[in-house]
């Protein structure tokens, strides 16, 4: 069997802790406190644990002093801690009457927190199991001298970071750095339940989004776990979107198709026979995402779209990679190069006309967060952000997404981005920056109309940043309105980038910056910038990811070599073009050969032939 060193392991990473000295605080192992702490004494009193001891009697203990697998004292409040108990075995979780100490978790956790809390707020938590995936975890709350404790049930088999905890016992709202793990691990495990119960494709992401926007009502997050009915406990959902909602300029029909996506789920009748407490059931999906996903949305720090990941993997385990349902998420890390090149910055206004689930907004939203006051803040929230998606589905992950932010919910429109009242209702909010990754390969509009669209929207001398296929950049295609926008808009520069940043999907792209109403002069050089490292590698199940943390240093060389329109061997140009010429770095820049070794000849020679092989050998 496992040993419980396994569990405490688990039980440190998912807290995010180290024993010693923390920014929050300490961790202490093995109740290895200073002497001169009120801790040290009430371990000596509480002694070894017996091996039955009823909660209310505090005369049988061992001898010696109390020996907790952890616990962590606060900064900020030096009058609550946590204890942790842990045992490597579920079946040693809890016992029935929780008055064996010696033998089970919970009960350990709670004959530790009824001397501790003499002194002090107790947050008792009890750990059982070595892996992730049959871990149990139970959470309990014991106020300083108070007669008895309470559970705190949204924390069932969950193991929050540990500053959490302290949220918790205050009411406050949790925050949480970005754990693309964690979101692949909770987006499985949802959908598999969800399949489970029969939840349509089409439910789902309604489903989902609209229990975050819930979240957002502080009744509601409040008084959920006191319900005891499935039916209650849906209509109380229903009604916290209704009221979040209705606080917004969204239309009511809209409102009324999410309300009406749950209204179809309530009559689930495998859904509704799952007991409140199981695995599974409404409440679990309801703390899973409180617990689990919307507290990295919430993270003042954080310019990751957690909900359009989360989503992105949620849907792509409902076949494929999720391009059925229309989904191809922008890469994090380009969202936030993009944002930097546009200068995006706290006096912005941003669109994305087709935002999708708002990465390109939340990651703007970040950046223009920094250095702004309350102020700033509320003005940034209310009216800096815009947005247009089409798709109902998208646009209401979207509307989720921004309300988690309680920012710019109403300043998102689910309509078609080329109507003249949606393009005259933008023009009206003087935005000066936009983003975009246009839908490819569309029957009625190139790429570059989408380009177009969003650069007519923008006032004078604002800058349009956009992602757009290799093949837009070529002097033969679009000949009509690549003269379009030379004659009305000019063209900054251009970055080629990875073939592969939108691994698995296969589309070479570049990014454009554009200078909107300002015609191009060509006689002024264009920068371009030969981006086709970004130091990100590929890795199973995690698609690439900046496993060598070298991204950050590439992107400041990049940004360099732009802002200083510097030309350097192998990476940039400077070159004056007109409308049917190309626009990519590859046709005008040097390259340094000094760069080229014996492998990389190699390599061209490898690759070439798997060129002719896989296109039939040599012909002649």
């Amino acid at each position: 069997m496992p040993i419980e060193q396994f569990t405490e392991q688990i039980t440190r990473d998912q807290m995010g802790i180290v024993l010693g000295h923390q920014s929050f605080g300490e961790v202490y192992p093995q109740g290895d406190v200073p002497r001169e702490s009120g801790i040290y004494d009430l371990l000596v009193e509480c002694g070894g644990k017996p091996i039955e001891c009823a909660l209310d009697d505090f005369s049988i203990h061992g001898s010696g002093k109390a020996k907790p697998e952890y616990i962590v004292t606060f900064n900020v409040d030096p009058d609550t801690i946590v204890v942790v108990e842990c045992k490597n075995s579920p079946s040693k979780h809890s016992s029935p009457g929780l008055d064996r100490p010696r033998e089970y978790a919970c009960d350990g956790a709670l004959y530790y927190a009824k001397y501790l809390k003499k002194k002090y707020n107790v947050i008792a938590v009890a750990v059982s199991g070595t892996r992730i995936n049959n871990l149990k975890v139970d959470t309990y709350e014991w106020p300083r001298d108070a007669a008895v404790y309470q559970s705190i049930p949204k924390a069932k088999d969950i193991l929050p970071e540990v500053e959490n905890y302290l949220k918790l016992f205050k009411g406050e709202k949790l925050q949480k750095k970005f754990s693309l793990e964690e979101i692949r691990n909770t987006a499985l495990e949802m959908h598999n339940t969800l399949r489970e119960v029969k939840v349509t494709e089409k439910d789902k992401p309604i489903f989902i989004a609209g229990i975050l926007i819930a979240l957002n009502d502080p009744d509601f997050v409040r008084d959920y776990p006191a319900l005891t009915s499935f039916n209650n406990l849906m209509s109380s959902v229903i009604n916290a979107i209704n009221k979040i909602l209705d606080c917004s300029d969204i239309k009511r029909e809209k409102i009324e198709d999410i309300k009406a996506h749950f209204a179809k789920i309530k009559r689930n009748p495998k859904l509704k026979e799952i007991p409140l407490d199981h695995k599974g059931s409404l409440r679990w999906y309801i703390e899973q995402l409180e617990m689990k996903i919307k507290p990295m949305m919430d993270h003042t720090e954080n310019t990751l779209d957690a909900l359009g990941v989360f989503y992105h993997e949620f849907v792509k385990y409902s076949g494929g990679d999720g391009s059925g349902l229309g989904i191809v998420l922008t890469p994090q890390h380009l969202t936030e190069f993009m944002a930097e090149v546009a200068g995006v910055n706290k006096n912005s206004k941003v669109v994305d006309i087709c935002c999708g689930s708002g990465s390109f907004l939340v990651t703007a939203m970040g950046m223009m967060f920094k250095g702004a006051n309350a102020a700033e803040l509320e003005r940034i929230r209310s009216e800096s952000l815009y947005g247009v998606e089409l798709d109902d589905d998208l646009y209401t992950l979207a509307i989720a997404n921004m309300i988690i932010r309680k920012d710019g919910k109403s300043n998102i429109l689910n309509s078609d981005c080329f109507k003249p009242a949606v393009v005259n209702e933008l023009k009206s909010k003087n935005i000066n920056i936009g983003l975009m990754n246009p839908p490819y390969s569309q029957k009625d509009k190139s790429e570059l109309e989408f380009v177009e669209n969003l650069l007519d929207i923008l006032v004078p001398g604002g800058k349009a940043c956009v992602v757009v296929p290799m093949s837009c950049a070529i002097g033969t295609k679009y000949k009509e309105v690549r003269e379009r926008l030379f004659k009305h808009h000019t063209l900054k520069a251009v970055f080629s980038m990875p073939d592969d940043i939108f691994y698995p999907t296969g589309t070479n792209v570049c990014v454009m910056l554009w200078e909107a109403h300002t015609p191009h002069q060509s006689s002024i050089p264009t920068f371009f910038g030969y981006c086709k490292d970004d130091g990100f590698v590929k890795r199973k199940k995690l698609g690439r990811v900046d496993a060598y943390h070298k991204w950050q240093s590439i992107k400041e060389e990049w940004l360099r070599l732009f802002h200083s329109l510097e030309v350097k061997e192998g990476a940039s140009a400077l070159e004056s073009v007109k409308w049917d010429d190309e626009w990519l770095c590859e046709a005008y820049m040097k390259t340094d050969y000094s760069l080229l070794s014996e492998s990389d000849f190699e390599q061209a020679v490898r690759d070439y032939y798997a060129f002719i092989v896989r296109n039939g050998g040599l012909r002649p």
